[in-house]
């Protein structure tokens, strides 16, 4: 009795030391500079969004955040190197709807619960686009021609499991249409739609906003719950009669087990990050919206994001479960 009475001692007084030593560092975070993830590549608007954020929160955490991107898998690289770091709050990930997508594609052998996440900064529309001078002139008339010449036209997306290909997916499965994925990365999603390689794509709005000013490509329709004020005169899927809501999202993800005093600090400079005339003129320019919300919030956001990406998997074949 004595002996279990003395262990039961020693692990109060050992689990007292590690939350105060846990306490202690997290005063005095962050140590040094702090490696910001991008799971995309250099130019893109993932990249140029999460560099502008990175450079806005060094202002308020008082070291710099060194922006580096590790591509491939869809975002598994990054999200594999982070789950895999040490919970110390020196690795933050630039996460996307891609925690959700690559996890359930199976690009990687744990859920995204398997990481800690900050919070939400920002999300923008998937819009359904075509060549401005393609006979399309709206949703309604791309399901008809769908309809009536099954399994010929191509929608292109960034990738098979992508975020776009979720949504090209949900957006068909609603219309009724069957349709040709083409798999043709970031860069080429657009320029397959250009040359008439694709009949039309999913794409981010801060992808396809340039080329639909400049009148090249047309936008049929929205993905989002309510319109987007950028593109005001455009429908959403909801309002046509399909529900089909799927935005692209971007916050902070971070290691599992990481102290929450580091997670509140980071919280606070990603909100103000975020907030900053800097950010928020970006936001303006290339369409998405800032939506800052907190890691708890963000924690049920994900979980029903989540329900929703296995469920399109599911119907297409591509989910791909972690149990055996």
């Amino acid at each position: 009795m004595k002996k279990r009475q003395y262990l039961k001692f020693f692990a109060l007084v050992f689990a007292g030391a590690m939350a105060t030593t846990g306490q202690v560092f997290a005063e005095e975070y962050p140590t040094g500079p702090i490696e910001f993830i991008i799971p995309f590549g250099a130019g893109g608007g993932a990249d140029i969004e999460g560099r502008l954020l990175a450079q806005e929160m060094e202002k308020h955490l008082g070291v710099k955040l060194i922006p580096v991107n590790k591509t491939g898998g869809g975002g598994a690289v990054t999200y594999t190197y982070v789950k895999n770091s040490k919970p110390d709050g020196m690795r933050i990930a630039w996460n996307s709807t891609s925690v959700l997508t690559t996890t359930n594609l199976g690009n990687t052998e744990f859920d995204y619960d398997a990481m800690d996440h900050i919070g939400m900064v920002e999300y923008q529309p998937q819009p359904f686009v075509v060549r401005a001078d393609s006979k399309w002139k709206s949703l309604k008339d791309f399901a008809a021609d769908c309809a009536a010449n099954p399994g010929t036209l191509k929608i292109a997306n960034s990738g098979t499991g992508s975020s776009t290909h979720a949504a090209a997916i949900a957006l068909m499965d609603s219309l009724g249409c069957d349709v040709i994925h083409l798999p043709k990365g970031i860069k080429g999603r657009n320029k397959s739609v250009l040359n008439g390689e694709a009949d039309a794509m999913i794409a981010p709005l801060t992808g396809a906003l340039k080329l639909t000013k400049a009148g090249k490509l047309r936008i049929l329709a929205s993905l989002s719950s309510e319109r987007n004020p950028v593109i005001p005169d455009v429908p959403t899927a909801k309002e046509l009669g399909h529900d089909v809501v799927l935005d692209l999202f971007r916050g902070l993800t971070i290691a599992k087990g990481t102290p929450e005093a580091i997670k509140d600090k980071l919280a606070d400079a990603m909100i103000k990050a975020a907030n900053s005339p800097a950010f928020m003129e970006l936001a303006g320019n290339v369409g998405f919206t800032v939506a800052p919300m907190g890691h708890e919030d963000f924690a049920k956001f994900l979980s029903d994001e989540d329900i929703k990406i296995k469920g399109i998997f599911k119907n297409a074949g591509l989910y791909r479960s972690k149990k055996n």
